[in-house]
């Protein structure tokens, strides 16, 4: 279960890792598309926006269906929760150490403060 989960979100930062994937998935959210169509709006070869999209569903971010001859792109059906949960407990995390660091440095700037620079 946690290989699967952490392979997940693997696959999903990694698709993340790129703006025009970021770029595709904001598109995707106002409006279904062709991969022609998302091609001709990030100014792309066909063959480039088919390697995106790919990475996008193989992450499970997207999923395109073919219909007639045109390959349609839609936004998967799960969201981001398990990457913002992710995100959020690491978060908290670094809040927690940036704090204890303003700790240590006050507690440092009243002995300063208190003894002088010198010691």
């Amino acid at each position: 279960m946690v290989q699967c989960a952490s392979a997940r979100l693997d696959a999903s930062f990694a698709a993340l890792s790129d703006a025009t994937r970021r770029g595709v998935l904001e598109q995707l959210g106002r409006a279904e598309a062709s991969i022609t169509d998302l091609a001709e709006k990030f100014h792309m070869t066909l063959t480039g926006m088919k390697k995106h999209v790919g990475v996008l569903e193989r992450a499970g971010l997207v999923t395109t269906e073919k219909v007639g001859r045109v390959r349609a792109c839609k936004l998967g059906l799960r969201g981001l929760e398990a990457e913002a949960a992710w995100i959020e407990t690491h978060r908290q995390l670094w809040d927690a150490r940036f704090d204890a660091l303003d700790k240590v440095v006050e507690e440092l700037k009243l002995r300063e403060k208190r003894d002088g620079p010198d010691r």
